[in-house]
């Protein structure tokens, strides 16, 4: 008489955690093909090959997409109705990356002074609050 496979994963452990593996590979080589295309293309370094990095991928992957779903229309038999173009929209990195950082950072300046403010606030508020 054959086993259930759930008699299965419950004698050895290492069945179960075998049928994960291949998800956490996949999951693995996803984030580091991520990482390497970041790193690459030069993402997280100046403002100027970020923003020239988001343009051609603005230029190239809506004809990308388009032959992408020619494909599958072709494939299946499918008829996909044709979409709007998307509007074209100037955002300038440079300008909301640049204030970002300098929010950022300067929180974190101002971090230990108004911590020290806010405890002493804090413990006058406890003094008077015990009278």
């Amino acid at each position: 008489m054959p086993r259930a496979a759930s008699d299965i994963q419950e004698k050895n452990p290492w069945v179960a955690r075998g049928a994960s593996l291949p998800r956490f590979l996949i999951k693995g080589s996803v984030a580091g093909g991520a990482v390497y295309l970041v790193y690459d293309q030069e993402l997280l370094g100046p403002s100027d090959k970020s923003e020239a990095a988001l343009r051609k991928a603005g230029e190239v992957v809506p004809p990308a997409m388009y032959q992408f779903s020619q494909y599958v229309c072709d494939q299946t038999g499918l008829q996909i109705p044709k979409l709007p173009a998307p509007p074209k929209i100037y955002f300038p990195i440079r300008d909301s990356w640049n204030s970002g950082i300098i929010t950022v950072i300067s929180a974190l300046s101002v971090a230990p002074s108004k911590a020290c403010e806010y405890s002493k606030e804090g413990w006058e508020y406890v003094k008077g609050r015990t009278k």
